[in-house]
């Protein structure tokens, strides 16, 4: 009979239980979405406001309110969709998650902010990613941190098996000067301590092993650099100067129409040059918010309202 009677009184608590579970999780969603609206208002501003300072002020407020948001418990579920102004790209096996975006300085050149989110459940578990650009002279040879973060901004994740030691590949937009822009295939991995790691030596060819690959090529022109999934192919646009006496200049080099690519095999990548790439869709730089474009979109949509 007590066996009964403590049954039936669990059976009784549990809607109570999941009601109040509930309306805990519905109230957490309300301030998301409040938090939301907040940083898409922010994120126009850091983008399209005048004068530099203004951007940056912005963006300082951008980044009190992200942090309050992500304080909430499950906010990693939370997609944050309606701000444009951010890239936001979760790992395909849900580990965790890139937020990144960019300042535009008046000089054409940029400053990368960021966060690594992990998927701890109602705990907030980040790693804040500092811009560490101006200071990583080589950095196809460096191994770094989110302290000293060769700042991008990302748009795919690629998770590389590699036995006992797997990372995951990151491909990034990476706005340089007035003259030129970069593009970067990043390598990040978790070390025994759990912390990022961010650059690896697992790019075997072209000349050398490097930890990361960055390409320069000029402002005016646009880069293809994608993965094939299906092929376990990263693939970019080959890069030439428009005259052999430029060679040193990469701010001036722009695509040739071949390709070549980056080949996983046994948890490396091997160089491969002049890809048949007939099949494959064009998507030089669709994935990226350039501030002026930005800003002339927005001013055009509200003088509609």
């Amino acid at each position: 009979m007590k066996k009964i009677l403590i049954l039936c009184l669990i059976a009784a608590a549990m809607p109570l239980w999941v009601l109040a579970q509930h309306s805990d999780d519905s109230g957490n969603t309300k301030l998301l979405i409040t938090y939301q609206d907040s940083l898409t208002a922010l994120g126009k501003k850091f983008i399209n406001k005048d004068t530099e300072m203004e951007r940056m002020n912005a963006n300082t407020e951008f980044i009190k309110t992200l942090v309050k948001a992500l304080k909430i418990p499950h906010s990693f579920d939370f997609p944050f969709d309606s701000v444009k102004s951010i890239s936001i790209v979760n790992s395909p096996d849900k580990h965790f998650r890139m937020i990144t975006w960019h300042i535009a300085f008046d000089d054409g050149s940029y400053r990368f902010y960021g966060t690594i989110q992990m998927n701890a459940g109602d705990k907030l578990q980040m790693f804040p990613l500092t811009d560490y650009s101006p200071l990583i002279k080589k950095a196809e040879d460096t191994i770094t941190n989110n302290t000293q973060w060769f700042g991008a901004q990302y748009y795919s994740i690629i998770p590389a098996n590699a036995g006992q030691n797997p990372y995951y590949i990151l491909l990034g937009w990476k706005g340089n000067t007035i003259k030129s822009t970069k593009k970067v295939i990043e390598v990040l991995s978790f070390g025994s301590n759990g912390k990022p790691v961010l650059g690896l030596p697992v790019f075997d060819g072209n000349g050398k092993t490097r930890n990361r690959v960055v390409f320069e090529y000029t402002r005016q022109a646009s880069m293809l650099l994608k993965y094939d999934a299906d092929k376990q192919l990263i693939v970019f646009d080959n890069l030439v100067p428009p005259d052999a006496k430029l060679k040193s200049q990469p701010e001036s080099y722009g695509p040739d129409l071949s390709y070549n690519g980056y080949l996983l095999k046994n948890g490396r990548w091997v160089y491969k040059e002049n890809l048949d790439m007939r099949n494959t869709a064009d998507s030089h730089d669709d994935n990226y918010i350039d501030p002026k474009k930005q800003a002339e979109i927005d001013k055009a949509t509200a003088t509609q309202h």
